[in-house]
């Protein structure tokens, strides 16, 4: 094995050991429960059938397809099956990424684990994996097309279509052709402007690439209607972002907290990248730079957006971090090579002994012991068990980062007060339950209108706090979740 091929496979087997890990987080509950129902059913949702407050309401969700298939995944082949899914998604989204870095091997390489470690924030089992492996390969289509290879730009509307059926997400695809799109426009303008070149010959120059860019952006969202909800989908993101509690209270809408190590990478891969262009010998591209701001500004305004910083911001830090150090190569040259027989037999021993140090890290998460004590620590698990066995009276008002394993778990005999699908409660229901877990005297009439019965919340909420004062029973009690009964009323 030649050492070129070494560092690949070693690369992205590292990206592979690192992905490989408990993918479950509080929100996969919620989807795995959708695309069991679905599957029963043999009908896509277009209600709710799983809340207290939203039960009947219309509920158009694009990721009804990736909902199914993480049921399927999970069903056939459990925790490990999930993990191992999210894996290979991450996977592909550099595969992707990778076609488009530039210069020496060793380089690529760091810059591939650098994105990785830098993107990890965002990997979990949910419908947004298949986004980010979409991203990437919207990116290196957009990077093809801007170097001037037009004919993978047809490939953008039918992977639209998909995206469409698998996560909101597809919103990022159209953003991406927006960018390129306004690089190239820009690029016309800018000249003419400084009176460099005539209008006229910068569009000489830019016809064929701004025509093709618009054509694909304009056919990739008419694509976006091939969905079982039809046009309406266009809004879908409009109306995900004006939820104003998303950027209020869900961590992964909020601004990136910069004391946490694992958001630190974003720094490095900004800071790398920022150096990489002021160094460059080369020209910087129009779409380079206005795409490392925009995305550098969407993850500074919620933690989300790093993954999709890192897969656009690979490519150009590969590129100009190749040109600022070229110097530095050429200086240095080639040291001292080791004859070719000798360098091929160490590396296939260097490549044995990482196999088998990456086969011990993936064991440890594909084990279910592992994932049940993750799950452990994410999800009142043993306080849900309780509720299921004594099977109280409901309905239940249930704290909002645990709803959709009450789904999961509890479903159909306790349906969610409210549970990780934003989109479907908005701020009128998000602020009724926000209201009554902090204990405002308004909780009574939210708990009247509602009819609740059984209360499953933090022991450290201020709601946990007021109940006893007004009779209702702790029933079961531990370090993450306490349950209360309504008094009775005799």
């Amino acid at each position: 094995m030649s050492f070129r091929r070494l560092t690949i496979f070693v690369a992205f087997l590292a990206v592979f050991a690192m992905a490989v890990r408990v993918s479950a987080d509080t929100d996969t509950w919620w989807h795995l429960r959708a695309g069991a129902w679905m599957i029963e059913h043999h009908q896509v949702l277009s209600a709710d059938v799983f809340s207290l407050t939203r039960m009947g309401q219309t509920w158009i969700y694009p990721g009804w397809l990736a909902q199914i298939l993480l049921y399927a995944v999970f069903h056939s082949l459990g925790y490990a099956g999930l993990n191992l899914f999210t894996a290979a998604v991450v996977v592909l989204a550099f595969i992707f990424a990778w076609q488009t870095f530039e210069g020496p091997i060793l380089l690529r390489a760091f810059v591939l684990l650098l994105a990785a470690t830098t993107s990890a924030v965002y990997w979990s089992a949910r419908p947004q994996m298949l986004s980010f492996a979409l991203a990437g390969l919207f990116v290196w289509i957009l990077e093809r097309s801007r170097a001037g290879d037009r004919r993978l730009l047809w490939i953008l509307p039918p992977a639209m279509a998909l995206w469409a059926n698998l996560h909101g997400g597809f919103a990022i695809g159209l953003m991406l052709l927006g960018l390129y799109l306004a690089g190239e426009v820009l690029e016309l303008l800018v000249p003419a402007f400084l009176r460099s070149a005539t209008l006229a010959q910068g569009w000489a120059e830019r016809r064929g690439r701004i025509v093709a860019l618009a054509l694909a952006a304009a056919v990739s969202a008419a694509a976006v209607s091939l969905n079982p909800h039809g046009p309406v989908m266009l809004l879908y993101p409009f109306r995900t972002v004006s939820i104003g509690v998303l950027q209020d209270y869900i961590q992964e809408w909020q601004s990136p907290n910069f004391h946490h190590l694992e958001v630190q990478p974003f720094l490095w891969m900004l800071f790398l990248t920022i150096a990489a262009l002021a160094f460059s010998r080369r020209r910087r591209g129009t779409t380079e730079v206005l795409g490392v701001v925009a995305f550098a500004y969407l993850s500074l305004l919620a933690g989300r957006n790093i993954a999709l910083f890192a897969l656009f911001t690979g490519p150009v830090l590969a590129r100009h971090g190749h040109s600022a150090l070229e110097p530095v190569f050429a200086r240095f040259g080639r040291g001292p090579q080791i004859p070719e027989r000798i360098a091929r037999v160490l590396n296939l021993v260097i490549l044995a002994l990482l196999l088998v140090a990456a086969a011990a890290k993936v064991s440890i998460p594909l084990t279910p012991m592992t994932n049940e004590q993750a799950l452990e620590g994410q999800v009142p698990v043993a306080a849900v068990e309780w509720i299921r066995q004594h099977h109280p009276a409901g309905p239940l008002f249930n704290s909002y980062n645990w709803g959709g394993y009450v789904l999961w778990a509890l479903y159909p005999d306790y349906p969610s007060f409210v549970d990780g699908r934003t989109d479907l409660f908005d701020d009128e229901i998000l602020q009724e339950y926000l209201s009554s877990w902090r204990g405002d005297p308004g909780y009574r009439a939210s708990f009247d209108r509602w009819g609740i019965g059984i209360v499953l919340i933090e022991p450290y909420s201020p709601l946990a706090r007021v109940l006893p004062d007004e009779g209702w029973q702790s029933v079961y009690a531990d370090d993450m979740a306490v349950v209360f009964l309504k008094p009775s009323d005799g």
